[in-house]
């Protein structure tokens, strides 16, 4: 069996009760092992990380961000760390014999899932960013959250997945796949 890490971050430090049921949405799914839940109340973000068998990852990192699309209003927060949606980025991660391109074709498939069912903006980065530019994480969340609309207007910017529309509760999200940092 084949095992990726994710690492979520979600835009949600403070509310336990809301960072319990999104953490929750993803260790409901059989055979998903939460490793670490990291809480910062500063930057107003959680970052999770999970592993799970290739199959499993793509449904845990969904309810993971289906839920914090529906108890995080983004309209509302502020916090230190940049973001642009409530999940930020999703990361896939290879482990052991998995190889890059599966942990691509999941951060693809989950992009493509998240943009149709729950209408979010999705941006893909690093392996399997679609432009040169869309690559590095920091160049896709330049002007974050608050600077959206004006992205979602500019062709150059159009989704990869989901509508080129503002969500302004849930905002947009960066979904990739990368090496261990």
């Amino acid at each position: 069996m084949k095992f990726v890490e994710c690492v979520p971050n979600f835009s949600e430090g403070r509310d336990r009760g809301v960072i319990d049921a999104i953490v929750a949405g993803i260790a409901g799914v059989e055979g998903v092992h939460v490793l670490d839940v990291d809480p910062g109340r500063d930057t107003h973000r959680t970052v999770v990380t999970f592993v799970a068998p290739l199959e499993r990852a793509l449904e845990a990192a969904y309810r993971g961000i289906a839920k914090a699309a529906e108890l995080i209003d983004m309209s509302k927060h502020h916090g230190e760390h940049p973001r642009m949606g409530a999940t930020d980025v999703c990361p896939f991660v290879p482990l052991g014999t998995t190889g890059m391109d599966e942990c691509v074709a999941l951060a693809r498939a989950l992009g493509d899932r998240v943009g149709k069912e729950l209408g979010i903006p999705v941006y893909l980065y690093e392996y399997p960013a679609t432009h040169d530019e869309r690559r590095n994480l920091a160049d896709i969340r330049a002007g974050e959250y608050e600077g959206l609309p004006e992205k979602l207007a500019h062709p150059h910017w159009k989704p990869d997945f989901g509508p080129a529309k503002f969500n302004a509760r849930a905002g947009a999200t960066v979904i990739g796949a990368r090496k261990f940092l």
